[in-house]
C-alpha cells in the first residue's frame, strides 16, 4: 500500500466515483494506502454512500476560492495530517458561474493554488490530473451559435472548428471563443509550473458526464433523468409510453457517454501508468464505439419500467415537467422518505437539461483509440452505466 490519494472535489459527480474506486482496491489490493476526500460542503461517510473504511478521510469545509494560498496551505496541512505521504493528485473541483469572466479567474485562481499546496506539501507526489472536458473541442460552441451549421450562409466563412470524430491532436479551437475557456490557462499554467517537477500529470476530457452524486447538484443529468423517469412513472404508470424528450436530430446525433466509473477507472489507470505521456491530454469514456439516444433510450426507460419511445414533434421538456408536477414529487419524497431539494431549487441553472438535449443535436463522438493504447481495456454498456447509478440514487433515498 504505497499510494495516497488527494481528490479536490470529492463529492461532486465524477470526484465520488475516485473515492469509490480506490476504496474498492482499483485496479488492484494493497494499491492504496489512504483516501483522501476534499469537499468545501460538508458531507457524512453514511450520507457519501462510500464504504466503511478506515483508509478514508473525508475532509470537509475547505474553500479554495477564499482562501489564500498561505491560509489554504496551512489548512490542508491541519485537516491531513498525512499530506505528505500524498503520492497522486485527482482536481476535479469546479465553481460554476453566470458571469463567464468571472468564472474564468475564480476556477484558474482555484486551480493554480490547489497545484502550488501539493507541490510544496508533497514530497512524494507522483502525478497530478486536472479533468476538464468536451467544451476543449468547442461542442459549447457549437450548441450555440448557428453559422456552424453547415446548412447556414457563414458557415463557409467561420472559425475552423475540430470535426468528429474528436481527438487529443486536434488545434485549439479559435481565439475569439477560447479566450474565454478557463481549460486553455489551467493547461498553461501546469505546463509551465511542472516541466522541471519529478511528478508527472496529465489532463482527461470526459463529454457529459453521467453518475451519483450525494449532495445536491443542479448540473447533473443523471440526477434529472432519475427524478424525471421516477416522476414520469408516478404519473403515466408503469409500462406506459415515455417519449424522448429531445429532438430528431438530437435522437440520432452520435457521442460518447463518460460515466463517472469509468472516468475514474480509466484516469487512475492513467496515473499509475509509467507510460502516459507527461502533459498529455486523454479523451477518456465508457466505450470505443459512440452510440446515440436511439440506441439508450429504450435502454434507461427499461430501468423503471417504462417504455422508451422516440421523439416527438413537440418534445417534453424535462425541467418544466418536474416544476409542474412538483407536487407530485413531494407527495413521493414524504411516501418514500426520499431527500428533499434535489427536483427543484433556486440554485438550479434553468437550461441545462434542454441544452443536452435539444440543442446537443451534432455528432461531437471521439476518438478513443489513445485511451485503448494505453493498456486500459475494459468497456461499458448504457445498462450498466445508467443502471448503477439509479441504484445508487435509490439506496442513497434521492428516488423512490
Amino acid at each position: 500500500m504505497s499510494k495516497s490519494a488527494l481528490v479536490f472535489g470529492a463529492s461532486g459527480i465524477t470526484g465520488w466515483s475516485f473515492i469509490n474506486e480506490i476504496l474498492s482496491d482499483y485496479p488492484a489490493k494493497n494499491t492504496w494506502k489512504r483516501a483522501h476526500a476534499l469537499t468545501n460542503r460538508p458531507l457524512s461517510q453514511e450520507k457519501s454512500q462510500w464504504p466503511s473504511d478506515p483508509r478514508l478521510n473525508i475532509v470537509s469545509g475547505i474553500d479554495l476560492l477564499t482562501n489564500s494560498q498561505e491560509s489554504l496551505e496551512k489548512e490542508l496541512t491541519e485537516k491531513i495530517p498525512e499530506i505528505g505521504e500524498v503520492t497522486h493528485v485527482y482536481y476535479l473541483a469546479y465553481k460554476a458561474g453566470t458571469d463567464v469572466q468571472k468564472e474564468l479567474e475564480e476556477v484558474v485562481d482555484m486551480w493554480k493554488k490547489s497545484v502550488i499546496a501539493v507541490d510544496k506539501l508533497c514530497p512524494k507526489l507522483e502525478f497530478v490530473v486536472l479533468q476538464i472536458g468536451a467544451k476543449i473541442y468547442g461542442c459549447h460552441v457549437l450548441a450555440s451559435v448557428p453559422w456552424y451549421n453547415k446548412a447556414h450562409p457563414s458557415f463557409e466563412s467561420a472559425p475552423p472548428m475540430p470535426q468528429p470524430p474528436l481527438a487529443e491532436s486536434a488545434p485549439r479551437i479559435a481565439e475569439e471563443f477560447g479566450k474565454m475557456l478557463f481549460y486553455h490557462p489551467q493547461i498553461d499554467f501546469i505546463a509551465d509550473f511542472a516541466k522541471d517537477k519529478k511528478w508527472s500529470w496529465c489532463e482527461t476530457r470526459p463529454d457529459v458526464i453521467i453518475g451519483f452524486v450525494p449532495n445536491q447538484n443542479f448540473y447533473s443529468l443523471g440526477t434529472s433523468m432519475g427524478i424525471y423517469l421516477s416522476l414520469w412513472k408516478e404519473i403515466h404508470g408503469a409500462g406506459s409510453d415515455c417519449q424522448f424528450p429531445g429532438t430528431d436530430k438530437s435522437w440520432r446525433a452520435r457521442s460518447h457517454e463518460s460515466s463517472s466509473d469509468m472516468i475514474a477507472r480509466q484516469t487512475i489507470h492513467l496515473s499509475l501508468s509509467p507510460s502516459t505521456e507527461k502533459g498529455g491530454g486523454y479523451n477518456v469514456a465508457d466505450t470505443k464505439e459512440p452510440s446515440t439516444w436511439e440506441k439508450k433510450w429504450p435502454i434507461i426507460c427499461q430501468q423503471f419500467g417504462l417504455k422508451g419511445t422516440g421523439p416527438a414533434p413537440n418534445p417534453p421538456d424535462m425541467r418544466r415537467f418536474m416544476q409542474e408536477n412538483i407536487s407530485t414529487w413531494q407527495q413521493l419524497e414524504k411516501r418514500y422518505g426520499l431527500q428533499t431539494g434535489h427536483a427543484y431549487s433556486e440554485r438550479a441553472l434553468s437550461g441545462v437539461e434542454h441544452s443536452l438535449m435539444v440543442m446537443f443535436d451534432f455528432d461531437r463522438h471521439y476518438d478513443m483509440s489513445k485511451m485503448y493504447a494505453s493498456g486500459f481495456e475494459e468497456e461499458r454498456g448504457t445498462a450498466e452505466t445508467w443502471g448503477k447509478m439509479f441504484e445508487r440514487m435509490r439506496n442513497a433515498k434521492i428516488i423512490p
